[in-house]
């Protein structure tokens, strides 16, 4: 697996932490920024992270900001792109199981580093499992496709 990662401002602390869990589960991964503490456009750094996942360079994608919800907003604006805001461990291990989601996002504001270390490592750890799921994800894709 290959995770690629971005935070906006609101985000830098907790995207630090993940990239540390990451580096402990010897997970290789790239930083897609930012770093900085001064007010930067969340979309600015969503979109190549869901872009890098879309294309399969990268297996999944952590977005973090402020709430999580500009992250994912922008994320899913990217077809093939299943971006679940996450802010509890069962949620995180769900959208895994039942929703295949490749991008995980985040808010430093609404959550502290250690459940943050803890929602990635259940996320990146949890598999998809298929069966009565894959014909919900068949009708999100014709969706997606249909441009409606």
């Amino acid at each position: 697996m290959k995770v690629a990662i971005a935070s906006d401002h609101g985000g830098i602390n907790i995207r630090e932490e993940i990239r540390s869990l990451l580096e402990e589960l010897n997970i290789p991964y790239e930083d897609f920024g930012c770093d900085c503490e001064t007010s930067v456009d969340y979309p600015d750094y969503a979109l190549p992270v869901a872009q890098k996942v879309a294309s399969g360079e990268f297996d999944r994608g952590i977005l973090i900001c402020g709430t999580g919800i500009g992250m994912s907003i922008s994320a899913n604006k990217v077809k093939g792109i299943r971006c679940a805001l996450v802010h509890d461990v069962f949620s995180a291990k769900m959208t895994r199981a039942h929703n295949d989601s490749n991008v995980l996002a985040m808010g430093e504001r609404v959550i502290g580093p250690g459940l943050a270390r803890e929602i990635a490592q259940t996320w990146l750890q949890s598999d998809y499992e298929g069966g009565r799921h894959a014909k919900r994800l068949k009708k999100l894709t014709e969706i997606e496709e249909s441009g409606q």
